[in-house]
């Protein structure tokens, strides 16, 4: 008996997560409408910090993104270059190609992502899913990034990512991206 109640203990907080998700068809009806494809073409600006699991910023950095828009099979493809400026000075490239498989879902790939990223957009949410293999301290390690992005306007959006191992939460990623008022950023 003492060991169901010490499992459901255990289990308790999991389960409140789990039911505490807010899908992304949640915010269909809003807008602006973000269609990542036109959001990312052309050039991005973005800034964002790292937070541990008590809140305290770990890194900050810098991404310039180019992202270039093509067709393969049929489907849209958005390639994205992202060149990361830590507050170091490290620099890192990350370099993304996000497959539109039905409108507004997408798969991703990158060449320190596990597999395949998975996203779905509604409105100006997007929730993107994936596995990232970070470096850490003499080698690296896989993490778990669920990324929620919000379109506030056409030139402006804000992400947030939660970052986990083995489900418990390792820190957070809150991320401002900005187009520059000559590039394009239409929201249909």
């Amino acid at each position: 008996m003492r060991l169901t109640r010490l499992t459901a203990l255990m289990l308790f907080p999991w389960l409140l997560l789990s039911c505490s998700a807010v899908p992304v068809d949640h915010y269909a009806g809003q807008t602006p409408k973000l269609d990542i494809m036109a959001y990312f073409k052309g050039d991005t600006q973005a800034w964002g910090q790292f937070q541990d699991r008590s809140g305290k910023v770990i890194r900050r950095f810098q991404v310039a993104i180019t992202g270039s828009v093509s067709q393969q099979d049929g489907q849209r493809q958005l390639t994205l270059d992202e060149r990361f400026v830590y507050d170091d000075g490290e620099k890192q490239t990350r370099v993304w190609k996000i497959t539109e498989t039905a409108p507004f879902v997408y798969t991703g790939t990158a060449g320190d992502v596990i597999g395949q990223a998975h996203g779905k957009a509604a409105g100006p949410a997007l929730n993107w899913a994936y596995t990232l293999d970070l470096p850490y301290k003499d080698g690296s390690i896989h993490v778990q990034f669920d990324d929620w992005m919000f379109l506030q306007d056409a030139h402006t959006l804000i992400n947030r990512a939660t970052v986990t191992k083995w489900g418990f939460k390792v820190g957070e990623v809150t991320l401002f991206f900005r187009k520059s008022n000559h590039a394009k950023a239409d929201s249909a």
